[in-house]
C-alpha cells in the first residue's frame, strides 16, 4: 500500500507539515496540568494578579490611617496600677499616667476628668468606691462605715463629722494660720482659722477667739 507523504497530507487537511503529528491533547482542547486541572488563561491570571494588588492596596491604606490617627491623637494611654504623689500643697495625690500631673486624692472619682486621659475617672477605679480605690487614697473615720480622701486628714477640716479625722494622734498641731481652742463651729474641730478671730461672734467654747487669740 502506497504511502501517503507528508506533503500531499498537509495539502488534505490544510495545515502545516509536522502540525498535528504526535499531539493528540491538541484535539482534545486545553493542555492540562498534573491532578487535572486546566492552564489558567490569560484572563483569569489577569483578574487573580488584580485582587491581590487590591488587598495589598487596601491593608496599605489601612496602615497609613492608622499612623495618621496617631500623629493625630498621640499613643494611647498606658494603664498602669495607680501610683501615689505629693501635691504641691504636701499632701497625698494621684498621679496621672503622664507620669508629671499629680492630682489631689479628693479629686479622683469626682466626676470632673482632671487627668489628660481622664484616668483618675476611670470605671475600674470608680465603680465601687471606697473598695475600688487604692488604700493610699482613703482614710477611715471613727465610725466604720465612714470614709474621707487621704488628703483630707489633718486638714483642718471636719471632714468625718465627729472630729476623728482631726483629733487623730497623727495630726499636727495647728498651723500658723489657726488658733487652737475647743471650737463650737461645726465645720471645725480643735482649730479655728485665725480670720475667724476678733469678729464679734464666738467660735470657741471658751471664747478665747475673742479675747487671746490676736488674729490673722
Amino acid at each position: 500500500m502506497n504511502r501517503i507523504s507528508p506533503q500531499v497530507r498537509s495539502a488534505l487537511s490544510g495545515l502545516p507539515p509536522g502540525e498535528g503529528e504526535g499531539n493528540g491533547n491538541s484535539a482534545a482542547g486545553t493542555k492540562a496540568r498534573p491532578g487535572g486541572e486546566a492552564d489558567c488563561s490569560p484572563l483569569c491570571c489577569s483578574r487573580r494578579r488584580a485582587c491581590v494588588s487590591a488587598i495589598l492596596l487596601l491593608l496599605l491604606a489601612t496602615l497609613v490611617a492608622l499612623i495618621a490617627l496617631v500623629a493625630i491623637c498621640g499613643p494611647p494611654p498606658r494603664t498602669p496600677g495607680a501610683q501615689a504623689c505629693v501635691t504641691p500643697k504636701n499632701r497625698t495625690g494621684f498621679l496621672c499616667h503622664d507620669r508629671r500631673s499629680c492630682i489631689p486624692a479628693h479629686g479622683v472619682c469626682d466626676g470632673i476628668r482632671t487627668c489628660a486621659h481622664g484616668e483618675d475617672e476611670d470605671e475600674a477605679l470608680c465603680r465601687d468606691v471606697p473598695q475600688s480605690l487604692p488604700r493610699f487614697l482613703v482614710a477611715h473615720c471613727g465610725h466604720p462605715a465612714s470614709w474621707i480622701y487621704s488628703d483630707q486628714k489633718c486638714d483642718g477640716t471636719n471632714n468625718c463629722g465627729d472630729c476623728s479625722d482631726e483629733l487623730s494622734p497623727v495630726c499636727p498641731p495647728c498651723g500658723p494660720g489657726w488658733w487652737r481652742c475647743p471650737s463650737t463651729v461645726f465645720r471645725f474641730c480643735g482649730c479655728i482659722p485665725r480670720s475667724l478671730c476678733r469678729d464679734h461672734v464666738q467660735h470657741c467654747s471658751d471664747w478665747s477667739d475673742e479675747y487671746s487669740c490676736p488674729g490673722p
